[in-house]
């Protein structure tokens, strides 16, 4: 298993399959993009496979979330999950997307074993999509958001994050458009993770922001807490129900007590919280003949250091040198 000294178990594994993106987002990373990781730099498809069956088999690892970067800019993205879903005990698949490739995978990868999709969706507007992504693929994402419904990629989940004086505005609108198709949307507080280091707390909607924002429209009743176990979202019945939304509180509101989750960067580093400053390094390990029971130590090593929280609040806190892109989500 993969335990700290405060009695949490990490079942919930985050996978990054690439730091690359095709969008730009305001909140991420700047305009011209990153200096991206080199191909040796990155675990092969079957090193990422060894270390997701190690998480499973050995680890006690029961959810395996593949993120980015853009996972579906992985070439052999589908090769990967088909690999997973015949590991025993078999986990939950899951992939957070931006959308932008799902018309053309989310058929390959529901027959290869995924189970469900996470999108990225902060906005309605084309102008605005572009304004906050740089990049003109708003009917793109759409499209992939129909082609996994179709597809059975269900539930089918919107993450946005609402910006200040740029899409704060459609909170309302987003939660109406995804009860009217089924999608479940979760919104994020932005988290101090953008490469170019301009988070500004004063400038951040709040989690109290967007539920005022949503109850000029909507009653909302919230969940027990029971109902959200682990989960980093709180959610809310929408207008008594069956319709629900989320809101992920990261800063001001944080998880940490229940947080189940490792994460398993694109170059190989286990990150036991996504605002760590330090890793533990298995790629190296890996590629110098460890075993699976030896890089199993190295990563229950790095889970048992895992501090109580993330310390966001704390005026010791430090924005993690690496952004979004290269640690996954």
């Amino acid at each position: 298993m993969l335990l700290d000294t405060f009695g949490r178990q990490a079942v919930d594994l985050r996978v990054s399959l690439t730091d690359r993106c095709n969008l730009r987002c305001t909140y991420c990373m700047p305009e011209q993009g990153l200096q991206w990781l080199a191909k040796p730099e990155l675990l092969t498809d079957e090193e990422i496979v060894r270390l997701v069956t190690l998480a499973v088999r050995d680890l006690g690892v029961r959810e395996v979330r593949f993120t980015g970067g853009e996972p579906l800019l992985r070439p052999g993205v589908v090769g990967i999950v088909a690999a997973c879903a015949e590991l025993e005990p078999r986990p939950e698949l899951s992939l957070t997307t931006n959308g932008i490739g799902l018309a053309r995978t989310a058929v390959a990868l529901r027959e290869a074993g995924l189970d469900r999709v996470n999108v990225s969706l902060d906005t309605l507007d084309p102008e605005t999509f572009h304004t906050l992504t740089r990049r003109h693929r708003h009917q793109d994402v759409l499209d992939g958001l129909a082609a996994a419904e179709a597809a059975g990629l269900t539930p089918v989940k919107l993450n946005a994050v609402l910006m200040r004086g740029v899409n704060d505005h459609e909170a309302a609108e987003l939660l109406g458009w995804c009860l009217e198709r089924g999608y479940q949307l979760r919104f994020i507080e932005q988290m101090p993770l953008d490469a170019q280091h301009g988070w500004d707390r004063s400038q951040m909607i709040t989690a109290e922001e967007i539920l005022d924002r949503l109850a000029d429209r909507f009653s909302l009743t919230p969940e027990p807490s029971a109902v959200r176990g682990a989960a980093p979202a709180e959610r809310w019945l929408v207008d008594g129900g069956p319709g629900s939304v989320g809101v992920i509180a990261s800063v001001t509101r944080p998880f940490c007590r229940a947080c189940d989750r490792t994460r398993l960067t694109a170059d190989g580093q286990v990150r036991n919280c996504l605002f760590a400053t330090g890793e533990t390094d298995l790629r190296t390990a890996l590629r110098e003949g460890a075993s699976d029971a030896e890089l199993g130590e190295l990563w229950r090593a790095a889970m048992w250091g895992k501090k109580a929280g993330a310390g966001i609040d704390n005026p010791e806190f430090h924005q993690p040198e690496r952004p979004m892109s290269a640690i996954g989500g």
